[in-house]
């Protein structure tokens, strides 16, 4: 063997693994490229990604944004009406409250409660039932006919009166608010990975795992879990938004963030008595609810298609 054959087998091997980051280099720009195309091309996705960076944004530099301390009271400016009605002012945009507070201000520093507890909620919720369902369709059996049966009888009752009894019992605060919710919506999560898994432990790369004797939990974690991310990304920003509107139904209701925390759902509870007289009291709060969640709802749907192989061919 001559020198220089020597030289082209010792290079061989480096030259492959440039080869390989190249090839990867080239794949993720490919990947970075169809999602911002994709993006562009789709309004809802556009629509939900701006609506959810502003809510973000907002929730983040809330102290300078806010025009108005949110807490401070001022009976000389209670029930203002917003800036373009007559008698409204400039110095209160959306009007005030029935103590004198800003409502812009407070709807401000309401994103930051929202998006806390619908991220959290969700997170908790996702962690429980993507664990169960996964174990559930994996080893099948008796444990997991156990686990289904448990989650057949959590969707036998209504999520809305278990979270009322536990927070009656518990008491209403943020912490008891988001593990109440993420016990409660666990269960849309173990069905649809169950049913996932089922599936994909039929497919050949699984069995091939198998048939090299790779452990299960190995299989699970690097085999099924990624092939069932992207169902679980979509869920999971649907239910963001889900999150965020029983959360403010809880505040309505008194049982949900308390005083002086701020809370969309909260300054609607305030604002029921004075809809006939200062609608935008409740008004304003309603339409941050409604934006969020139609803005995380389209979100979720854009990611479905971008993430999910099986709607990419479409």
């Amino acid at each position: 063997m001559n020198h220089s054959e020597g030289s082209a087998m010792n290079g061989g091997p480096s030259n492959m693994v440039t080869d390989s980051a190249r090839n990867l280099t080239r794949r993720e720009r490919r990947r970075s490229t169809r999602w911002l195309n994709s993006l562009y091309h789709s309004k809802t996705g556009m629509t939900g990604l701006l609506v959810v960076v502003l809510i973000i944004l907002v929730a983040i530099f809330a102290p300078w944004i806010a025009p108005c301390d949110p807490t401070r009271i001022d009976l000389t400016d209670m029930l203002t009406p917003p800036a373009w009605l007559p008698d409204g002012t400039m110095k209160h945009i959306l009007g005030t409250d029935s103590l004198g507070r800003d409502v812009l201000s407070r709807i401000i520093y309401g994103s930051r409660v929202s998006l806390l507890v619908g991220i959290c909620a969700v997170l908790v919720s996702g962690f429980i039932g993507t664990i169960l369902g996964v174990i559930a369709g994996f080893y099948g059996g008796w444990f997991g006919t156990a686990i289904m049966r448990v989650t057949d009888a959590f969707l036998a009752l209504p999520s809305m009166l278990i979270m009322l009894v536990i927070i009656g019992v518990f008491g209403p605060s943020l912490t008891t608010l988001i593990f109440v919710m993420g016990c409660t919506k666990w269960v849309a999560y173990t069905r649809l990975m169950r049913g996932e898994v089922l599936s994909l432990k039929e497919r050949d790369f699984v069995r091939a795992a198998y048939s090299i004797g790779t452990r299960n939990h190995t299989i699970m974690l690097r085999h099924l879990l990624p092939n069932v991310f992207s169902t679980l990304i979509v869920i999971s920003t649907l239910n963001v938004g889900t999150a965020i509107i029983a959360e403010s139904s809880l505040s309505f209701l008194g049982l949900g963030i308390q005083p002086p925390a701020i809370s969309w759902g909260y300054m609607l509870s305030e604002g029921q008595a004075y809809l006939s007289t200062s609608w935008w009291i409740a008004t304003f709060p309603g339409v941050a609810i409604t934006v969020t969640a139609i803005g995380i709802i389209f979100l979720g749907d854009w990611l479905r298609d971008v993430i999910d192989p099986r709607q990419q061919g479409r």
